[in-house]
């Protein structure tokens, strides 16, 4: 039996469970927290090796494997292997990256934005996003005209030809999530939602209130989290 080792884990760790509470019965609620508790403590020697690290350097290696920091280098491989593959599903329109389509999918959903408000809801900065702005006007989905009430500010919006566009490529986009979630299970699929939807809410308040600025408002941030996580 394959599994017959890791019985033998589960039961030592009801052992240990057990010696801690002696005289009374401890519950399977009981257990699943102690178990959880248990796992976090190894989760560092665990972790599988990246194979893109060489055996040079230790503590390099130390730093990099450390939860958060083991967390965000991931964070930047899965991003990446998402924009290779959204780059894949382009292929043959006019759009040449991520942030096009991303561009034009909010724009779908509203009548009309200013070049800033869009730039700011694509999560991108002004020289790219008016770049990219700049490439959907070119190639006909997008139209701009002066606004109105700001002479400084343009208003954009989709046009016929940017949403018959849009609505073809989504069914492409279908597989790129496909291939996003691999062989996730649907429970660890609902799991990893809710943890992105609970990140995606703390990192759009910091987003939306600009307060990481500088470096100094990096580290200022993060020790503060740090303080909250111990």
């Amino acid at each position: 039996m394959k599994s017959y080792q890791l019985i033998h884990e589960l039961i030592a760790l009801v052992e240990k469970l057990e010696q801690q509470n002696p005289g009374r019965e401890v519950t399977l609620h009981e257990f699943a927290g102690f178990l959880i508790s248990e796992v976090g403590t190894q989760a560092n020697n665990s972790v599988n090796a990246d194979i893109r690290f060489g055996e040079n350097e230790g503590p390099a290696h130390q730093i990099a494997y450390q939860l958060d920091n083991n967390i965000g280098r991931l964070f930047v491989y899965m991003s990446r292997y998402a924009k290779s593959y959204i780059k894949k599903a382009l292929e043959g329109t006019p759009l040449l990256a991520a942030e096009d389509f991303t561009c034009l999918a909010i724009l779908l959903t509203h009548d009309q934005l200013s070049k800033s408000e869009l730039i700011s809801h694509n999560l991108q900065e002004k020289t790219s996003g008016t770049e990219v702005i700049r490439r959907l006007i070119t190639a006909g989905l997008v139209r701009q005209w002066d606004d109105l009430k700001d002479k400084r500010s343009k208003q954009i919006a989709i046009t016929d030809a940017g949403k018959n566009l849009i609505y073809q490529i989504f069914g492409d986009m279908n597989h790129v999530g496909k291939m996003i979630t691999g062989e996730l299970t649907l429970s660890e699929k609902l799991t990893l939602q809710y943890l992105l939807q609970k990140l995606e809410n703390f990192h759009q308040v910091h987003h939306e209130n600009k307060t990481i600025a500088s470096k100094e408002d990096l580290k200022t941030v993060a020790e503060q989290l740090t303080g909250r996580s111990l």
